[in-house]
């Protein structure tokens, strides 16, 4: 999945608008001395300034992101468990992958039986053809972003934007999170500094008090968060996105929604036609 970038660099915290505070500086991109800011309030830790961002994009999917298939394929799986069980929706209805790279996830959820549809400025359509979101289809149920929020200057802004364009009450995504104080510099791989790109990073508070700020809550499990203005069961979630659950949902409900992988192939054959 690729990012999306929003927004400027404001003084305050993004999120919350306290004070930001510096806490490390790393070199990214192998040459660029960068500063480490962290919001006392919320605990939005972010690079200040990544005037490097032109430079870390020139390719939309980084070179070294060796695990991108493996990742899809572990998203996937528990995100086909959350639509069909934990939203209820049983597969009805459209979807949105934001931000959605080559459009390896939404090809994913389509054999599963989905109807996904892709969007991404900055990356292009490799893998869905023609499977393109337009808001005059209609709104989405739910729209994902895999791997978008730690590319982001400004959540809120890229939150908003995305529920209005795809219509959707739900928004379905992932970012890893810390606890505690910023980790250091050495210690976690998820600040990515080779590559540039990631330049935001959350605790659970800090995603609370955005949800809070937007009017929406909050839910998370297993790696999987959702921001919604409605009421999900946290413990389904956590059932739905287990490791166990997750390695037999996709094949259960493939085979009661249908997988959209022949049919799709025959539409595409129509259109080439």
């Amino acid at each position: 999945m690729t990012a999306e970038i929003h927004g400027g660099d404001g003084v305050g915290c993004p999120v919350c608008s306290g004070p930001m505070k510096h806490c490390f500086s790393a070199q990214v991109l192998c040459r660029y001395q960068a500063d480490y800011e962290v919001c006392d309030q919320c605990g939005y830790l972010r690079a200040h300034d990544p005037h490097w961002l032109n430079e870390a994009y020139s390719s939309a999917i980084a070179a070294a992101d060796t695990g991108l298939v493996m990742r899809n394929l572990a998203v996937a799986s528990k995100l086909a468990g959350v639509l069909y069980w934990v939203l209820g929706e049983r597969g009805k209805g459209l979807y949105l992958d934001a931000a959605g790279g080559y459009g390896m996830l939404t090809r994913l959820m389509r054999d599963f039986g989905f109807d996904f549809y892709w969007a991404d400025k900055y990356c292009s359509n490799q893998l869905v053809p023609g499977f393109e979101y337009k808001p005059e289809q209609g709104p989405c149920n739910a729209v994902t972003a895999i791997e978008v929020f730690e590319h982001l200057t400004d959540p809120a802004a890229f939150i908003k934007e995305t529920l209005a364009f795809s219509g959707a009450r739900t928004l379905i995504f992932t970012t890893e999170l810390y606890t505690g104080d910023p980790p250091a510099p050495e210690s976690w791989w998820y600040y990515a500094f080779a590559t540039g790109q990631h330049i935001g990073f959350f605790q659970r508070r800090t995603l609370e008090t955005l949800g809070e700020k937007l009017g929406l809550h909050f839910f998370s499990a297993n790696g999987i968060h959702i921001f919604s203005d409605r009421r999900i069961d946290e413990s389904m979630l956590r059932i739905a996105t287990g490791r166990w659950v997750s390695r037999v949902a996709p094949w259960w409900i493939r085979r009661r929604l249908g997988s959209k992988t022949l049919s799709d192939h025959e539409l595409m054959l129509q259109k080439i036609g």
